[in-house]
């Protein structure tokens, strides 16, 4: 009798962890039950009727790695075709790069330094008060000092995060780089590229095995009986699994309003509004997304960020210190179940790049394997190095 899975969730976590088990243990059946009416969850990327272009429904989503190995997995299913991404902000009426670069400081302040000159400029701006930063504004400050950090991130990260910059995490402002030169590609990893024909087409491949069942339009109901399963992975989020007995965890969520029009609209895949009089975060302009294809019209999404409610799709963990300590009581109870194990995003409650899902699915399911062959117990969560 072949052993029996069940997966929750049909996004990037759920279906490469479903491909790599239906690898590793030929005798077995994996179902996969998806919540949404399509799979690839976030990710999911589809052609807009009107215009042919393909559409990152959920947001822009650019894959980029430092990681080959994972690269190369990818590229085992579908083609991905390099691509540099390219951000411009609007801030008081002007257009500037980001993240900061040397091109951005001196159009900012109207100076003409070199490299050295603006690291020294800046270095002079830095709150040299602040040693540890404690919040993401102390962060910034101790960055870039208060004239960068007030045209494009104080406005700009209120907006997103529905919150004073003063109550979020350093660790926010970490990921945003500042460039003495004027290399203005967003990322810094050395692999960036997007699907040739989407994201949506890599899932599919994923569980497109014979031992693999997808089920969509079905939502995971705490208290079902899931008895005729060997064992769960639940990669939703994991307030929901217990149905939020703690109560539920902080997300922001994000609404799009879509718009057409003639020819190019902005002339770049994604445009960010730093000012706090425009209510929209960013504008993305979609057939940007794909430029190796040709399109006479155009599709953008404006963007705007609002609190999470129970109708809505959580997109970014907030992890405010309330947040932490409802994550601890889910964690100790997670790990007194024998037979449910948690992984992916939602499930950890991290924000995490495409890549580190992707990378966390594979190594969990040789974990998994490797702890159920050697009559070990079997992992609730990934081995998370930082939270």
């Amino acid at each position: 009798m072949s052993t029996r899975f069940l997966i929750i969730g049909a996004g990037f976590s759920g279906a490469v962890l479903a491909h790599r088990l239906s690898e590793l243990l030929i005798d077995c059946s994996i179902d996969i039950c998806e919540e949404k009416s399509h799979i690839a969850g976030n990710c999911f990327t589809e052609r807009d009727n009107e215009t042919g272009i393909m559409v990152h429904r959920y947001g822009p989503h650019i894959f980029n790695t430092d990681k080959k190995e994972i690269w190369d997995f990818v590229n085992r299913f579908i083609q991905l075709q390099p691509f540099e991404h390219k951000v411009k902000a609007i801030y008081n009426g002007q257009v500037y790069s980001l993240p900061v670069t040397l091109h951005t400081i001196n159009q900012f302040f109207n100076k003409t330094f070199s490299p050295a000159e603006a690291k020294v400029f800046i270095e002079s701006l830095a709150d040299k008060r602040i040693i540890e930063p404690q919040n993401f504004e102390e962060q910034a400050l101790k960055f870039i000092g208060y004239d960068l950090y007030k045209a494009f991130f104080y406005s700009y990260t209120k907006k997103q995060w529905g919150c004073e910059p003063s109550e979020l995490p350093a660790s926010i402002l970490k990921r945003l780089p500042v460039r003495f030169n004027y290399e203005d590609s967003y990322y810094n990893n050395p692999l960036v590229g997007i699907p040739q024909e989407g994201y949506t087409e890599f899932v599919q491949k994923l569980i497109n095995r014979k031992n693999i069942q997808l089920t969509l339009n079905r939502k995971f109901m705490p208290g079902d009986d899931y008895a005729s399963y060997s064992h769960i992975f639940f990669t939703g989020p994991i307030d929901a699994f217990f149905n939020y007995k703690f109560g539920r965890l902080g997300y922001r969520t994000v609404t799009f309003e879509p718009f057409y029009a003639e020819g190019d609209y902005q002339g770049t895949a994604v445009m960010n509004y730093c000012d706090d009089s425009v209510k929209h975060t960013r504008i993305t302009e979609h057939k940007h997304f794909t430029p190796w294809e040709k399109h006479d019209n155009t599709i953008c999404f404006k963007e705007y960020s609002k609190e999470t409610t129970e109708n809505d799709i959580p997109f970014y963990p907030k992890r405010l210190a309330v947040d932490k300590e409802l994550l601890n009581l889910y964690r100790n109870e997670a790990e007194q179940l024998t037979n449910v194990s948690f992984l992916g995003r939602l499930a950890t409650y991290r924000y995490m790049d495409m890549h580190h899902v992707i990378g966390e699915a594979l190594n969990f399911a040789e974990q998994f394997i490797s702890a159920n062959n050697e009559g070990a117990k079997l992992p609730v969560f990934p081995n998370i190095e930082s939270n």
